[in-house]
């Protein structure tokens, strides 16, 4: 496998909700590559599609006409045990809300999607204790997320993302519940993730800051990708 590899891919996607008798339309045919090691984000106003989209990229939904094909495989042709095991495996999830569990400690929290996956419980505990050094926490793995700032709690999510060893990270407005300063020092590890770990990160985000970590920029408006001078118009 080569860094150009195409490891995520939507063709064509429209994705429509049906509310009473009305259809709105989420995504109008987006088509979109992702490739091995790289770093994008998605922009766009409220509205725009962003969540639909990444919801198409995580596997956590599938599309009502359109194809999407993580690493060739199209996941419409996928059970939902199937897809569950994909994003078990392949995909890592940081949400802008982080999503810890407040009843166990950073480090029980970073073991928990291991053991969906079946790791041994000796390796589960090396590998989370390995990942809060990384991300530079290693002093507070027995504290719980209320004892935790907002920029530790996101970056022991960073951690539980990477537990599983993903094939892609997705970043849900990452820096979203977090002040200017601490937001870029997420970002700078986010960057420093991708540049020497060659991880491949997806990242929705509203703030153009925030995009131009990333290598490339998509922007969507009304469901569709546009150029820049268009998104915000």
């Amino acid at each position: 496998m080569t860094n150009k590899e195409t490891i995520i891919e939507l063709k064509d996607v429209w994705k429509t909700y049906k509310m009473g008798a009305v259809e709105v339309h989420a995504l109008r045919g987006i088509s979109l590559k992702v490739k091995r090691g790289e770093f994008l984000a998605i922009m766009g106003p409220s509205g725009s599609g962003k969540s639909t989209a990444m919801n198409m990229v995580g596997c956590l939904d599938v599309p009502s006409k359109g194809n999407i094909y993580l690493l060739d495989k199209d996941i419409a042709k996928m059970s939902e045990s199937e897809l569950a095991k994909v994003r078990g495996k392949k995909i890592g999830f940081i949400f802008q809300t982080f999503n810890l569990i407040n009843t166990l400690t950073a480090r029980e929290n970073i073991t928990l999607p291991m053991v969906f996956q079946d790791y041994p419980k000796e390796e589960r505990r090396k590998r989370a204790e390995d990942l809060l050094k990384m991300v530079e926490l290693d002093n507070r793995m027995g504290h719980k997320p209320s004892e935790l700032s907002g920029g530790q709690q996101q970056r022991i999510a960073i951690a539980r993302a990477l537990a599983n060893e993903p094939e892609v990270i997705l970043a849900d407005e990452p820096t979203g519940n977090l002040d200017s300063s601490t937001g870029e020092r997420v970002m700078d590890f986010l960057t420093k993730l991708h540049k020497e770990k060659g991880t491949t990160i997806v990242m929705v985000t509203h703030d153009l800051k925030t995009a131009r970590h990333a290598d490339r920029i998509e922007f969507l408006k009304d469901g569709q990708i546009v150029p820049e001078k268009e998104a915000f118009t």
